[in-house]
Formats: C-alpha cells, sequence, structure tokens
C-alpha cells in the first residue's frame, strides 16, 4: 500500500515539475513570440513552406515566386452554369444541314451523359445555334464571335479565345469545384487562396482576394464560400467577399457607441492575448485571426474610399453602360473590379449565375448576354486606356459548356441544351497572353476536342499527358499561375503528410498562348 502511495505521489510531483516548467518556458518565451506575431502580422507575403525564388526573378516591378511574371492581377469573370459555347463563340454552320438529326453514335463514342437527357424520347437531336456569327479578323488570325456579344466582339483583337477547354465534371457543384480548386471533392484551397497565399499583398489595406456576386435573372445555382475558401490552409488568405447593400464587408462598421479608437484599444488588447496563447500553443489560425481583424481595422478607412464612385468620370459611366449605377449589377462589379487592381488587390472574382439552359436557351442567354457583354467589353478597354492590362490577367468562362442536341422541345426558335464538358470555350486577355487569336478546335458539332482539318482526335485528351491544341481545366489553373510567376509544381502546401497542389499532380502551362 506505502509502495503504491509513494508511486503515485511521484508520478504527481512530476506532472506538477512538467506544468510548472511548460509554464515557465511558454511565459519567458511571450516576448520572443510576441516579436515573431509581430513580425508576420506585418509581413503579408508567404509563409516560409513555399520554395524560395532566386533573387534575380523576384526583383522590379514584375516580381514573381519562381519566375518573372507577365501578370500581378488576375480578373476571373466566372459565368457558373456553363454558358453554350455554340451559342456565344463556337460557329458551327453545319450543324445547320443537320438540324433534327441524331447525334452519331460514332462523335459520341460512348462519352457519359446527364439523366436529363439519357433517356428523352426525342434522343439526341441536333441543334444548330439560331444565332448570327461574325468574323473579326487581325493579322495572324481571326476569333468568330455570336450576335449575342457585340461589345465584346469590338475588343476580339485583345482576346485569345480557347475553344478546346475540358474537363471530366458533368454535374455543377464538382465541376464549379473542380475547376475553382483543382479537386472535384470539397476541402482543397482555391485558386485566389493560392495566390495569396504564394505571391501576398500589394495593398496592406485591402485584402488579397475578393469575390463579388453580380445580380442575374436566373440565379439557379447555388455558390458556396469553399469556392472562394482556403481549404486547409490558413483562413486569412480567403476571398473577401465584396456586397452590393450595407456594409461592403460584413461586420466593417463599428457597433453603436463603439469609436475607432475604441476598436483599435480592443484590437491591441486582443492582440496580448492572442500572442499569448500563440507563444504557448503555436497554432497558426492564432495568427490568421489576427491577421484578420487587423485587415479589418484597416478596410473602415480604405473600402468606402474604394466604394464611392463619385471620382470616376462621366466617360467611364458611359463605357460601362447604363446598369453601372445599379449596385450589385455586372456592370458595377467590373467597374470595382478596374478600381481594385488600381489599388494593388491581385485577385478579383466575379460570379455570374444562370448559364444552365437546359429548356429555353434563347430567352435566358440573350438576358444573361445583356447583362454581362458591355460590362466584359468595358472592363477590357478601361483597363487597357490606363495601361493595366498589359499587367492584369481577365479571364471568362464557366465550369463547362452546352450540348449540340437539344434537350427538350426543338424548335427552330427556341431550345435548351445540356451539360458539357468534353469540349468547350474560354477567353483570356491581358496579362501576357497573346491577343487576337484563337487555340484550338472542335469538330463540327461542337462536341469533341479535333485537329486542324476538324477531324476529332482518337483518342480525345486527356489529364495525364498534355495535347497539343487541348487545355484542360489544370492546363488552364496552370497557366494562369506561370504568367504570375509561379511555377505550379513547386507552389506546395503540406498537409497531412502530403504536398498538395493547385493542379494535383496534373497540368502543363500552354505555352502557345502566351506571348
Amino acid at each position: 500500500m506505502s509502495s503504491r502511495r509513494e508511486k503515485r505521489s511521484k508520478m504527481e510531483n512530476e506532472t506538477i515539475d512538467a506544468l510548472t516548467r511548460r509554464h515557465f518556458f511558454g511565459k519567458n518565451a511571450l516576448g520572443l513570440g510576441t516579436a515573431s506575431l509581430a513580425s508576420l502580422l506585418s509581413n503579408e507575403s508567404v509563409f516560409a513552406e513555399v520554395p524560395s525564388a532566386d533573387s534575380s526573378s523576384t526583383q522590379g516591378d514584375h516580381a514573381g515566386l519562381h519566375h518573372a511574371a507577365t501578370a500581378k492581377h488576375v480578373i476571373y469573370l466566372f459565368m457558373s452554369g456553363g454558358p453554350s459555347h455554340l451559342d456565344l463563340w463556337d460557329y458551327k454552320p453545319k450543324l445547320t444541314e443537320q438540324f433534327n438529326q441524331q447525334l452519331p453514335d460514332h462523335i459520341r463514342d460512348g462519352q457519359r451523359i446527364t439523366g436529363m437527357t439519357a433517356n428523352q424520347k426525342a434522343g439526341l437531336p441536333l441543334c444548330p445555334s439560331k444565332y448570327k456569327f461574325s468574323k473579326h479578323d487581325n493579322e495572324s488570325n481571326g476569333v468568330w464571335v455570336s450576335e449575342l456579344l457585340p461589345y465584346t466582339a469590338k475588343v476580339a483583337k485583345e482576346l485569345c479565345v480557347v475553344h478546346s477547354t475540358y474537363t471530366e465534371a458533368i454535374n455543377h457543384d464538382p465541376a464549379i469545384t473542380y475547376i475553382q480548386t483543382g479537386s472535384q471533392i470539397p476541402g482543397r484551397p482555391s485558386l485566389g487562396a493560392w495566390l495569396s497565399y504564394g505571391l501576398g499583398s500589394m495593398n496592406e489595406d485591402l485584402p488579397h482576394y475578393v469575390v463579388m456576386h453580380a445580380k442575374t435573372s436566373f440565379p439557379e445555382q447555388s455558390l458556396f464560400n469553399r469556392l472562394w475558401g482556403t481549404g486547409f490552409m490558413p483562413s486569412d488568405h480567403q476571398g473577401i467577399l465584396m456586397r452590393s447593400q450595407g456594409d461592403p464587408v460584413l461586420y466593417l462598421s463599428n457597433p453603436p457607441g463603439v469609436s475607432r479608437d475604441d476598436r483599435r484599444k480592443q484590437l491591441d488588447t486582443l492582440s496580448m492575448l492572442n500572442s499569448e496563447l500563440h507563444a504557448q500553443l503555436s497554432n497558426p489560425e492564432i495568427v490568421s485571426r489576427l491577421k484578420q481583424h487587423e485587415m479589418a481595422f484597416r478596410m473602415q478607412a480604405s473600402v468606402p474610399e474604394l466604394t464611392d464612385l463619385s471620382t470616376e468620370t462621366a466617360e467611364t459611366f458611359d463605357l460601362y453602360g447604363d446598369q453601372v449605377k445599379t449596385p450589385g449589377s455586372f456592370s458595377a462589379c467590373c467597374l470595382q473590379a478596374r478600381r481594385l487592381v488600381e489599388r494593388g488587390v491581385r485577385n478579383i472574382q466575379i460570379f455570374h449565375r444562370g448559364w444552365d439552359a437546359h429548356g429555353r436557351l434563347p430567352t435566358e442567354h440573350e438576358s444573361q448576354c445583356r447583362d454581362i457583354d458591355q460590362a466584359s467589353a468595358a472592363l477590357i478597354m478601361d483597363l487597357k486606356r490606363r495601361g493595366l492590362l498589359k499587367d492584369t490577367l481577365v479571364v471568362w468562362g464557366g465550369e463547362f459548356g452546352r450540348t449540340a442536341y437539344c434537350q427538350g422541345k426543338l424548335t427552330a426558335e427556341t431550345y435548351g441544351r445540356d451539360h458539357h464538358p468534353r469540349c468547350f470555350t474560354t477567353w483570356m486577355a491581358g496579362g501576357g497572353i497573346k491577343p487576337g487569336i484563337t487555340y484550338g478546335s472542335s469538330d463540327d458539332y461542337g462536341y469533341n476536342i479535333a485537329d486542324a482539318d476538324g477531324n476529332p482526335l482518337n483518342p480525345q485528351p486527356t489529364k495525364e499527358t498534355w495535347t497539343p491544341g487541348a487545355m484542360h481545366i489544370h492546363d488552364l489553373n496552370a497557366t494562369i499561375l506561370h504568367l504570375l510567376g509561379i511555377d505550379h509544381r513547386r507552389l506546395t502546401y503540406r498537409y497531412q503528410g502530403r504536398d498538395f497542389r493547385l493542379t494535383d499532380v496534373h497540368g502543363h502551362v500552354v505555352k502557345p498562348i502566351v506571348a
């Protein structure tokens, strides 16, 4: 009995000694921890996990993480729902000759289709676009543009139109998650989070990454914050959602009775308490939380100036169109995107929902194009006239395209199209992209990626190896990172014993479209 009592007493004493030592070293490390934390809070650049770049590639106005960059900013115009490449960009006159005929089996070649058309009684009747296309030529190539996009057609000489984008996902949620995060399964960091992590900030008074949701008449699909989230990265790299009503950013204003001086004192006290906690636990989320608190405080001064459009000229308002004065419109979001670029924000993403046209595509796409056409063109022109386009990469596209066959009732005037991941159109402009060209092509049905003569590639491209003329969504993201001075294979984040990256273990830079 005495032996057990002595053993228990010894264990208790060892536990107390250990706690005392932990407490002692934690307290004595507080000064160092606080200094370290202050350093982290004052430095918005990437943490030490990212490989250091050669000093020669990180000097000057176009610094990059791994090599000299051609772009400093990205504005991503994301058309959520899947715009129809066949009605907007990919001119297929031969479809008119085969109106209402069945899609040939050898063209489909067993490709998976959705349950919405797999069992429809009419089969898969071919459906030409009802819209006229015109070709906009330059010295090297020409770009076909639909009559639905008359304003965008005027800036076709600035665009690189890619007709051979493809993905494996066929339903909205996994497809949007895939193109935004590099995985169909939720939980990975978004493109903007990777850019924030890799490149840091150019303006400490505004977020690295800003997201806007433009108003639309057809908001069918939901958008989840994981699309601009950080996954397993520290949360200070997430996108900040800018709203069109109330506070531009949630909780930006102080509560009634709390002055800015009061807020500063609260943050200082909170920082002191969290510094002690960080010294004890070394939890990176403590640093992230404090960074977000400090950013919110600075944004109380910077955001009202950003959102005040009174300094814009009448000429600028005319350029963007009447909708620019409607808060939350796509036009207003595009103007805000230009203002954000001017103030050093690296990544801006505008989501425009409502492109999922299953049954009445002409009605819906005509409305959608009225929303985005003039504003998209105005953004390109506005950036260029201010000397910003050369430093700003603009990307336009959705998660997939639409089918060459009809869904639902087919007439010459009204039709619908199902999801089509195998071949669709995106465009890019500025930031080191070759202007006024098309890249890749599809077959006569706009169904498969094709060679220069329009013959479907056999086999069709896969993400495992890069096929000239094709662009998998991993290739798209690899190219975006490349233009911003990042090697997509080297920008990694270690989590659960594995080094993760945006492009997973795939992706190739599409060098033929890089200037």
